[in-house]
């Protein structure tokens, strides 16, 4: 099977890649050679950038993909250009999507008016009715300004000639994360912090997660299994932990003994008030990509932490916010516990 990637060299996809190729897949690249990945022998690639893509449409057509896999469509046009040019030569398209579709994500960051979505939230589950959902936080010529996950699905799923497949990715972790999410805790944790400040309602908050190298593995079944040919599927860990959970489970891979202590928002200081909505859990049902396509976790959880907490370790931020790291009014506010070290979680 010939598989053409726009994308693929960082986070999951170098995992995807790997996969195809150890099934047998000819495999081509298209990226802008910006992320230092090891590619298997053999992989082709093309070097550019997707905003240009068909600048490139007879070399990609003279490699013929039976199935396209776009990770990092992100505008409407993205996909429209994919469309144009893959008709009526490829039999698949599959796309990367997000859980930031749903209408929940709208609730959670307060874009969306209304109560709160009941979960899990399936595939069916309602999308946000709110588009552009960065817009009014960065300027006209930031790479967000147009972002839209809902009209990249609606573009690859709109034309029966040229079926698509939609993958929609939780909070991922796990080496290569480039917006380091785990870091956060894992530094107070490494700067021997005695106990993670957490408020009420965030410590009850869940967010379906999943590690890179198991999402690699739903989306190679979903590429190379043509069943996924018109569907939507949630991808991540069946479980969703709370926030407070997920702080412990972090805490046991790094072997750091501090608590976690659960508070009033009003008694937090600034810096550890959440700004979204936390009566809004994101959680989603994965049951539909385990059923149909067979998916289940390659990596337990604990082995997933472990690696992830020693990538952390060796690739730290280049840049830190430490206004997010006061640990005097967090030493202060400690002090003034009649237990402060009484685990709460």
């Amino acid at each position: 099977m010939r598989i053409f990637i726009i994308g693929g060299t960082g986070f999951s996809g170098p995992h995807i890649v790997q996969s195809l190729v150890e099934s047998g897949c000819d495999v081509l690249l298209f990226h802008r050679g910006k992320s230092e990945t090891e590619l298997p022998p053999g992989v082709s690639q093309i070097f550019g950038d997707r905003r240009n893509l068909k600048d490139y449409a007879d070399d990609l057509l003279h490699f013929a993909p039976q199935v396209v896999l776009d990770m990092v469509a992100s505008r409407e046009s993205d996909a429209q250009d994919v469309m144009d040019i893959f008709k009526g030569t490829a039999q698949r398209i599959v796309a990367i999507s997000s859980q930031d579709v749903y209408r929940a994500y709208g609730v959670l960051i307060h874009i969306e008016a209304g109560p709160i979505e009941e979960i899990p939230l399936d595939e069916d589950a309602p999308l946000r009715d709110k588009l552009y959902p960065y817009r009014e936080s960065v300027t006209p010529d930031h790479r967000y300004y147009d972002y839209e996950k809902i009209l990249v699905e609606r573009r690859y799923l709109g034309d029966p000639e040229l079926p698509g497949t939609i993958i929609r990715y939780p909070m991922v972790y796990g080496p290569g994360d480039y917006q380091h999410r785990t870091f956060e805790y894992l530094k107070r944790m490494d700067d021997g912090r005695p106990a993670i400040l957490l408020e009420k309602g965030s410590a009850n908050w869940r967010w379906t997660k999943g590690y890179a190298e198991n999402m690699a593995a739903g989306v190679v079944l979903a590429v190379t299994d043509q069943r996924a040919a018109g569907r939507i599927y949630n991808i991540g860990e069946a479980h969703a932990l709370t926030e407070a959970q997920w702080v412990g489970a972090i805490g046991r891979a790094a072997g750091w003994k501090g608590k976690v202590i659960v508070l009033a928002k009003k008694q937090l200081p600034e810096h550890l008030v959440p700004d979204h909505n936390t009566g809004q859990d994101l959680v989603t049902d994965t049951s539909r990509i385990r059923e149909e396509l067979g998916y289940e976790e390659v990596v337990p959880q604990d082995e997933a932490l472990r690696r992830t907490i020693e990538w952390e370790r060796a690739h730290p931020p280049e840049e830190v916010d430490v206004s997010r790291f006061d640990y005097e009014a967090e030493d202060a506010l400690l002090d003034s516990l009649a237990n402060p070290l009484e685990r709460t979680d």
